[in-house]
């Protein structure tokens, strides 16, 4: 199978399967969304079957739950295991001290509850998302319709008080109407280049009236597994 992948595929394989090493009898897993974490679960199903691995998945999207329910998975709630062993997702940049941007696929709000409710969380990705600083992929935030207007004119007056003035705020769309997450929300994507300081960012976004959550990710990833499509894997731990 392996071989028959295209090289993008190849190294989200290679370090879904490492993650997926990790995982021990009766854990609690968090299943993240995107194309890498699709892997991952794709992964983990093919333990369940050949070893018998008894484990217990809280996906963070319905696309999530879908695929583990169509290949075997038990899927549970958050709410019904109280906490999780661990959460294996991807995600669109990662820095030095992995902290992430996330929500490229539309589950940034699910993917940090689910993330913040496990004892480690460990980030699947290919070598492209190492960035030197956060930002060049455009930062998700997700908001309430009702005053969507005034929520972005108050996220863009916070950004030019953060050095980050005039710079371009998207509706995410879908085809051609605005994108839905999971929860009935919208997303904005905020093309910054680059974030200064995502830590005070991810602060400050989430006091914006109608903002819901945003999809930087600080101090809460713990490990970050790379893999290439020849096979080479790259490890990296929270300092």
């Amino acid at each position: 199978m392996f071989a028959d992948l295209s090289p993008a595929d190849q190294a989200k394989y290679v370090a879904a399967k490492r993650a997926v090493e990790l995982v021990e009898d009766g854990m609690k897993l968090g299943l993240g969304t995107g194309s890498t974490a699709a892997w991952m679960v794709r992964c983990l199903a093919e333990r369940v079957k050949t070893e018998g691995l008894r484990i217990q998945g809280v996906p963070t999207s319905t696309r999530t739950a879908d695929l583990a329910r169509d290949l075997g998975l038990e899927v549970v709630t958050l709410d019904q295991t109280g906490h999780l062993d661990i959460t294996i997702d991807g995600t669109d940049e990662f820095d030095s001290v992995l902290s992430l941007i996330k929500g490229g696929g539309g589950a940034l709000l699910q993917e940090k509850i689910v993330a913040s409710a496990s004892d480690q969380m460990i980030v699947i990705a290919d070598f492209d998302k190492h960035v030197p600083q956060l930002g060049k992929f455009p930062l998700p935030v997700e908001v309430l319709g009702f005053g969507l207007a005034s929520s972005r004119d108050h996220i863009a007056r916070l950004l030019a008080d953060h050095g980050l003035a005039g710079r371009d705020i998207t509706m995410r769309m879908q085809d051609d109407t605005p994108f839905v997450t999971d929860e009935g929300n919208f997303i904005l994507d905020l093309h910054l280049e680059h974030i200064p300081d995502a830590p005070a960012l991810a602060i400050v976004l989430n006091q914006v009236p109608g903002v819901v959550e945003n999809g930087l990710f600080i101090n809460i990833c713990d490990r970050v597994i790379l893999g290439a499509s020849d096979g080479r894997i790259e490890e990296h731990l929270r300092p």
